[in-house]
């Protein structure tokens, strides 16, 4: 099982380690946007798109080929990947309804990664440690599956700061 640890010093920059080591980056085009650029350790970039009315669902792109999709829904953010031909569903959710914890479950309800909050007054932002499991430690894609889980875990606050 791995932790990793994701922090942000202006809210539109998200930098994830795994014992101090730079995984890859969560970039933001701007404050309060759903469209942002994933880049991992090997320069390799890919694009989270907002698609649908209302952005009501987000796309990872590698140039044009849509490797997963995500949207909202009433037990929390419905994914769907498609790494290399195969596709698989998941469903990100907090642990309880006043938790600062997200979980991960696959499709027969294993839950596969939890992802702690800490808001930092200090920067007006959060910081995210994130447990994986074996399986999603044996994931191909995992490091982009990990940066894309931060982008949900900041839709899904965005998504319920405005609704209150």
């Amino acid at each position: 099982m791995g932790q990793y640890k994701a922090n942000s010093t202006n809210s539109k920059s998200f930098s994830l380690t795994i014992e101090n080591t730079k995984i890859g980056e969560l970039n933001y085009t701007k404050w309060y946007s759903f469209k942002a650029e994933i880049q991992l350790a090997d320069n390799s970039n890919y694009q989270l798109e907002p698609k649908g009315f209302w952005d009501s669902k987000i796309e990872l792109k590698k140039a044009e080929k849509t490797l997963l999709e995500f949207k909202m829904g009433w037990k929390g953010i419905l994914i769907t990947t498609n790494f290399n031909e195969s596709k698989k569903k998941y469903l990100l959710k907090l642990k309880g309804l006043l938790s600062n914890r997200f979980i991960l479950i696959d499709a027969e309800e294993n839950e596969i990664l939890t992802v702690d909050t800490d808001f930092k007054w200090s920067k007006l932002n959060f910081d995210y440690t994130i447990e994986t499991s074996t399986e999603l430690d044996n994931m191909e894609n995992k490091e982009l599956m990990l940066l894309t889980i931060l982008h949900c875990i900041n839709y899904y606050l965005t998504i319920i700061v405005a609704a209150t």
